[in-house]
C-alpha cells in the first residue's frame, strides 16, 4: 500500500519536497491510515506533517469521543521519530477546532452537510496557515471514488460528474484515492492501529451506504479489482473534461463584464459545439456568482437554445437569482436585485410568546446563573430593560457584542457572512431606539446580566420549515466528513 501511495504521489506530483502537509483526521479508519502512512513517508519524500481535527458538535457524546480519540492518538502514536542516522523527525502537531454547525445552518438557511463542509474546510485552511502548510491531505479512497461515480451516473450526470473525486484541487490532495478500503483495513490491522466507527456508515437508508454495501461488492465479484481500475479511468475522463473546459474558456473570455451583469454575442454560443457551449455558460454563471456554477443541464442547454432562437427578447430564470435574456444579437446574464422583505414591527410579550413574521420569540423571567450567551438563545438584564420591540434592521443600527468593539449591524452581517437576502428577515430587538440584541449575533454588551441578577431568557425560533431538511439526504462519505 505504501508503495502504491509513493508511486501515485510521485507520478501526480502531489507532495513537493520541503513542503508542509496538514492531514485532516476524523478518527475513522481512512484518516488514521493516511496520517500513519504520511508519518512514515516523511523522510522518504522530504515533507513536514501536521494534523487537524474538526468537531461539528452534531453527534453529542460521539463527536466529543472522536475529538478525544484523535487527541490521544496523535499524542501517543505520532511523537518524535528517531531516524537511522541518529536524527529525529519532530512530533506531529495537532490543530483542533469545532463549531456550532446546527446554528449556522439555521442562520444561513442551508443544509447541515453543506454548512458542515464549509465550516470544516474554513477551519482546515485556517489550521494550514497556522501550521505553515501549503497542502491539506484528506483520506478519500478508491471505494469513495467508485461510490461517487456510481451516484452521479445514477443521477444522469454528464462527463463532469463521472470524473469522480478530484485527486488534487485548490490546495487539497488525496494520496489514498487509488487505494481500496480493503487494503486500508489490512494496513491498520497489520500495524495494530485503532480507529473510530461512525454508526451512520451502517445505515442503508442512505443511498451511498446502499451502494457501498450492496452494489460495489457485486461489481468486485464480477470484476475483481474494479475499484482500483476505475481510478485511472476517472483520471482520463478528468483530462477530457479539462480539455473541453479550456476550449469553453476561450468563449467565456469574450464576455463584457460589469457589476452583476455580463454580455457577449449570442452567435458565439449558438454556433459552438454543444459540449463547449454548455461549459462556457457554466463558466459565465461562475463569473457572476463568485465561482459558484453548479447548474442542471437543462439550465445550461436552455441558455444555448436561447442564443440560437429567433426571439430577440427571450429570457429565462437561472439558479442563484440570475436571469438570462436576449437583447437582440447579444446574450445578457444579470442578477436582478430585489428588495428583500421586512419583518413587521412587533412589541414583545414579556413574559410570554410572540409571533412575528417567520419567527417565534419566547421571553421568560429567570435568574441568570452564568448560562452561555448564544446567537438565538440569550439572557438580557431585567434591571435595565423596558419595553422591547422586534423589527428588521434599520440604517444606523449598531451593536457591541461581549468583548468586541462596536460595529454597525451591516458590518457584523458582512463579517459573519450572513447572506444579504436574509439580513432583513433576521429579528432585531429594539430598546428605546437602540439595539438590545440581534438574531444570529447575540445581545448588546451593555445589557448583559450579572450572576444572580434578574434577567429575561429570550429564545428566537424560525418557523420556516424546509421540506428537504426533513428528508434523509445522501451522505457524501469522506468528501463530506474528512475530519
Amino acid at each position: 500500500m505504501l508503495e502504491s501511495m509513493v508511486k501515485l504521489i510521485r507520478e501526480q506530483r502531489l507532495l513537493s519536497p520541503g513542503s508542509t502537509v496538514l492531514c485532516a483526521v476524523s478518527g475513522g479508519a481512512d484518516s488514521v491510515c493516511l496520517l500513519h502512512a504520511l508519518y512514515h513517508l516523511r523522510p522518504k519524500l522530504g515533507f513536514s506533517l501536521a494534523a487537524a481535527h474538526y468537531n461539528h458538535h452534531l453527534r453529542g457524546e460521539e463527536s466529543e469521543g472522536d475529538a478525544l480519540f484523535v487527541e490521544q492518538l496523535v499524542s501517543l502514536c505520532f511523537g518524535e521519530d528517531p531516524q537511522p542516522d541518529g536524527s529525529r523527525l519532530p512530533a506531529v502537531p495537532l490543530f483542533s477546532g469545532g463549531g456550532d454547525v446546527a446554528t449556522q445552518a439555521a442562520l444561513r438557511g442551508a443544509g447541515l452537510e453543506e454548512t458542515a463542509r464549509e465550516m470544516r474546510y474554513a477551519f482546515l485552511r485556517q489550521a494550514a496557515r497556522q501550521a505553515g502548510a501549503t497542502l491539506i491531505a484528506t483520506a478519500h479512497n478508491a471505494d469513495d471514488n467508485v461510490e461517487t461515480v456510481l451516484l452521479h451516473l445514477a443521477r444522469g450526470s454528464g462527463l463532469r460528474g463521472l470524473c469522480g473525486i478530484p485527486l488534487a484541487r485548490d490546495g487539497l490532495v488525496r494520496p489514498l484515492l487509488s487505494t481500496p478500503r480493503k487494503e486500508i483495513e489490512d494496513y491498520l490491522n497489520y500495524y495494530g492501529l485503532p480507529w473510530r466507527e461512525d454508526r451512520t456508515n451502517a445505515d442503508d437508508a442512505y443511498a451511498r451506504n446502499r451502494i457501498r454495501h450492496q452494489v460495489t461488492p457485486v461489481l468486485e465479484q464480477l470484476y475483481p479489482g474494479f475499484s482500483t481500475r476505475l481510478f485511472p479511468c476517472t483520471l482520463r475522463l478528468r483530462g477530457d473534461e479539462e480539455c473541453l473546459s479550456q476550449q469553453a474558456s476561450l468563449l467565456a473570455r469574450q464576455a463584457q463584464v460589469e457589476e452583476n451583469t455580463l454580455s457577449l454575442p449570442a452567435h458565439l454560443l449558438a454556433h459552438a459545439p454543444l459540449p463547449t457551449a454548455v461549459r462556457a455558460v457554466r463558466q459565465l454563471i461562475g463569473l457572476l456568482n463568485g465561482g459558484e456554477q453548479n447548474c442542471a443541464a437543462s439550465h445550461l442547454e436552455g441558455v444555448v437554445r436561447l442564443c440560437a432562437g429567433e426571439d430577440p427578447s427571450a429570457q429565462m430564470s437561472l439558479p442563484y437569482g440570475l436571469t438570462a435574456r436576449r437583447e437582440y444579437d447579444r446574450l445578457v446574464l444579470t442578477r436582478e436585485e430585489q428588495q428583500p422583505a421586512h419583518l413587521p414591527s412587533t412589541p414583545l410579550a414579556m413574559p410570554g410568546e410572540t409571533l412575528a413574521g417567520p419567527w417565534r420569540v419566547s421571553c421568560v423571567p429567570a435568574v441568570y446563573d452564568g448560562q452561555s450567551q448564544r446567537p438565538f438563545d440569550f439572557w438580557l438584564s431585567a434591571a435595565h430593560l423596558g419595553t422591547v420591540t422586534l423589527r428588521s434592521r434599520a440604517s444606523g443600527d449598531k451593536l457591541r457584542l461581549a468583548g468586541r468593539r462596536e460595529k454597525s449591524l451591516k458590518k457584523w452581517y458582512i463579517d459573519e457572512k450572513i447572506p444579504r437576502a436574509r439580513r432583513n428577515l433576521l429579528p432585531v430587538l429594539d430598546w428605546g431606539g437602540a439595539v438590545a440584541a440581534a438574531a444570529g449575533l447575540g445581545p448588546h454588551q451593555a445589557l448583559l446580566p450579572q450572576l444572580g441578577q434578574a434577567a429575561w431568557h429570550i429564545v428566537l425560533t424560525p418557523l420556516v420549515f424546509r421540506e428537504e431538511d426533513a428528508q434523509k439526504e445522501t451522505p457524501s462519505g469522506k468528501e463530506e466528513n474528512p475530519c
